[in-house]
């Protein structure tokens, strides 16, 4: 039997594509990066276009690179941005309108209308999730209302909608696979998590033809084929997760009570709560973890928008670095005496606050404040948020923490692990495979086609190749994390 996997790992700020062998060792890698589209304030949107041919070119790429043929590839596997929303034309293929990234807000007031009327309850009951423009339904609404004949045609049957690897499998299959997996169904506000299945009264309330939907499959299953012309031979398509869920079972985190952070664009917290889908009364999400086989396991999960995007801003928005990597060091350098905080609200705050209408700001500056305290503020800002979530996960799920499981660009950063565990009081482990999220989802292929034998046996693959341990007082922690706590509410629309 082959035992290479092909993984394509379509993010929010680039697509790649991870040959990894069977010991979930990485063979080969090929990435581009994705423009970011800004057409009015807090609106973000992505180019379908050119999300399909980064990912045709990444898989070539990567295979060259391995000097493999796709003949040798067992199975593909697509982890994607969650969320982020596409609609195209069942007969040409072409989208109506550029993709809606999750990071997008311009459906706040359509949010703000169904939650005074009163329907965020039902929505959170039968979803997990809270009324937001991060989610995928109002945005569906929004280019059906806005693109000339859309609804017309979508009450034809004549559109499709789909999350990224919806869109992804739907052109790498000719149009023959219009399906997605239940992690990404369970992220769009449609899809009852109870159920397993659309909800038709969540559907009447967003006003989303059903025609639109995709079949919703297990994480591992047959999606379909990649046509013979992309890659020389077909290979066939095993798995689909969203990021964080492919991320979770990267990380080998399949028991209940475990816990994972990725540190990418954004930071996401997820919590594997087994077969019980826990209600949140931390304003939390509650989410499809993986469906395997046709049993559900559930997570918690918090979201934070930026925390990579937020050194980004530092590079591109102030040009005060010119590499993320030159961070670390800044930070080091910058005053401890002083009490500077980064609020990196730019298209509104996440959990556990919910407040789309937040914005950034940078508080506590005085006349010695420089580039350096600005950047040790951006780094701890995001261990900030991972506080705001760690402490709402456990409350919400009635335990204590005492370890977290990291991965994502981000964790290279020493300062910012090491500032992450003093604040959050627990040990840090970095996973030896950076890659778990593109590894989550080769995992899930594998299982299918029988490369491994459950998923059990995927915790002897995982390993840890740093820890950073808490060295912070009580006092030093308290005060600090109180510092952010006022500096947050400062920022909120309230």
């Amino acid at each position: 039997m082959c035992a290479y996997i092909l993984s394509v790992d379509q993010g929010t700020t680039s697509t790649r594509a991870i040959i990894f062998d069977a010991a979930g060792q990485t063979v080969s890698m090929a990435q581009r990066e994705l423009s970011q589209i800004y057409p009015a304030d807090g609106w973000v949107e992505h180019d379908p276009e050119e999300i399909w041919q980064a990912c045709v070119e990444v898989c070539q790429k990567a295979l060259k690179k391995a000097s493999l043929q796709a003949s040798e590839i067992a199975a593909m596997g697509i982890t994607n941005q969650r969320e982020t929303s596409v609609i195209w034309n069942r007969v040409t293929g072409e989208p109506l309108y550029n993709a809606i990234v999750w990071q997008d807000r311009r459906t706040t007031s359509r949010c703000e209308a169904l939650k005074i009327a009163g329907h965020e309850a039902l929505i959170q009951e039968k979803t997990g999730l809270l009324l937001d423009p991060y989610f995928s339904a109002t945005k569906i609404a929004w280019v059906l209302d806005n693109t000339p004949e859309a609804r017309a045609q979508a009450e034809r049957g004549e559109l499709a909608f789909g999350t990224i690897d919806s869109f992804l499998l739907w052109r790498l299959t000719a149009g023959e696979s219009h399906k997605t997996d239940a992690t990404n169904a369970s992220r769009t506000s449609l899809f009852n998590i109870h159920t397993q299945q659309w909800d038709d009264e969540l559907l009447t309330l967003f006003n989303i033809p059903p025609s639109l939907l995709p079949t919703v499959e297990d994480c591992a299953a047959d999606f379909g084929h990649s046509t013979a012309n992309l890659f020389a031979s077909p290979i066939p398509i095993c798995a689909i997760a969203g990021d964080q869920q492919a991320a979770l079972v990267g990380q080998a985190c399949t028991s209940p009570g475990m816990i994972k952070g990725t540190y990418g664009t954004g930071c996401f917290m997820m919590l594997n709560t087994g077969s019980k889908a826990l209600l949140s009364s931390q304003r939390l999400l509650g989410t499809v973890a993986y469906r395997l086989n046709g049993e559900t396991t559930y997570a918690l999960e918090g979201s934070i928008f930026m925390a990579g995007a937020a050194v980004q801003w530092l590079r591109d928005g102030l040009n005060i670095i010119d590499r993320a990597e030159q961070t670390e060091a800044l930070a080091r350098q910058a005053n401890p005496e002083h009490s500077v905080y980064l609020i990196p609200a730019f298209t509104g705050l996440g959990a556990p606050y919910w407040d789309p209408d937040a914005r950034g700001a940078l508080l506590g500056l005085t006349r010695d404040t420089g580039v350096e305290e600005i950047v040790a503020a951006t780094l701890q800002a995001v261990a900030y948020q991972s506080k705001d979530l760690i402490d709402a996960l456990q409350q919400d799920a009635d335990l204590s923490l005492q370890s977290l499981r990291v991965d994502g660009a981000m964790v290279a950063n020493n300062y910012l692990m090491a500032f992450c565990s003093d604040l959050l009081n627990i040990e840090i482990q970095h996973s030896a495979m950076n890659e778990t999220t593109a590894l989550g989802v080769a995992y899930l292929a594998g299982l299918h086609v029988g490369i491994y034998a459950s998923l059990e046996s995927l915790t002897d693959l995982w390993c840890s190749e740093q820890q950073n341990q808490p060295n912070m007082s009580v006092a030093q922690r308290e005060q600090h994390y109180d510092g952010w706590r006022k500096a947050v509410d400062r920022t909120r629309s309230h």
